[in-house]
């Protein structure tokens, strides 16, 4: 499905943001697939083998949060690389996985690429 454009699994249940967040993933050269929560975030995983980029909050609705799905996807996906950005305290961030990394928002276009550059994206 993605062709030559990597893949990116975006998880914000706040549709402005997420919006927004798909356009910057998009410019940048991601196909991007769009999730309201963790669990579709998930599926989204499961049913295309070559996601490249989780982009996920942290505070979502529903039984998993984005530090649950950061953990989750570590584990089942590790080659998936993980971006983390969220409102949430430094405390709260020191529990994602070490692999995943963290920004705080509001997450501009420029952190973005610095965080794409920090994990080999781009």
């Amino acid at each position: 499905m993605s062709g030559s454009r990597p893949l990116a699994v975006l998880a914000d249940d706040d549709e402005f943001t997420r919006l927004v967040t798909a356009d910057i993933l998009s410019a940048m050269g991601f196909e991007v697939l769009e999730a309201e929560h963790a669990q579709g975030a998930i599926q989204h995983m499961e049913a295309h083998a070559d996601v490249a980029l989780l982009y996920t909050d942290v505070n979502m609705p529903g039984a998993m949060d984005g530090c649950d799905l950061a953990h989750a996807a570590g584990m089942r996906w590790p080659e998936t690389k993980i971006i983390v950005c969220s409102g949430c305290s430094r405390e709260e961030a020191a529990l994602l996985p070490n692999a995943a990394h963290f920004i705080a928002k509001p997450c501009g276009e420029r952190l973005v690429r610095r965080a794409l550059q920090a994990l080999r994206l781009h």
